[in-house]
């Protein structure tokens, strides 16, 4: 019995990410259909909740606020997991009638973490930190 309650705490331990010690729970992205939706139509987020995207190779990312309602700070994480580019602050695109502008990183990412706007700041995150993933699966 014991091992059964055991094996089912495991399983309902949620996806985390931590930067310098400040750890977030994570919704993964890691198919095309999850990275397109994003944190599309969230009204708000806990501060530590966020969503990291995970892609199956290295480069230029370029990421859009288009039906987000929050304002974010996007991190950037080359495939070493080492931070390599920050959009601090970007705010919520809504517009139906004019295209949303693109959030470049400056070096090529495999990780991205959003998390919401002014945290990236907050907890000082600078470039070259290191991004540690404890997932589930």
């Amino acid at each position: 019995m014991t091992l059964i309650l055991l094996l089912s705490a495991c399983q309902s331990l949620p996806d985390r990410v931590s930067i310098n010690g400040v750890a977030f729970q994570v919704t993964v992205a890691d198919d095309d259909n999850s990275r397109a939706m994003g944190l599309m139509y969230r009204e708000s987020m806990p501060e530590d909740v966020g969503m990291l995207f995970i892609f199956p190779d290295s480069q230029p990312r370029a990421f859009w606020m288009k039906n987000t309602l929050i304002p974010l700070d996007i991190l950037y994480f080359n495939q070493h997991k080492k931070l390599v580019s920050i959009q601090a602050d970007v705010p919520p695109c809504r517009s139906t009638t004019t295209r949303c502008p693109n959030y470049p990183s400056k070096y090529a990412a495999q990780y991205v973490l959003e998390i919401n706007a002014g945290l990236a700041n907050r907890y000082d995150f600078k470039l070259g930190d290191e991004l540690l993933i404890n997932l589930k699966k």
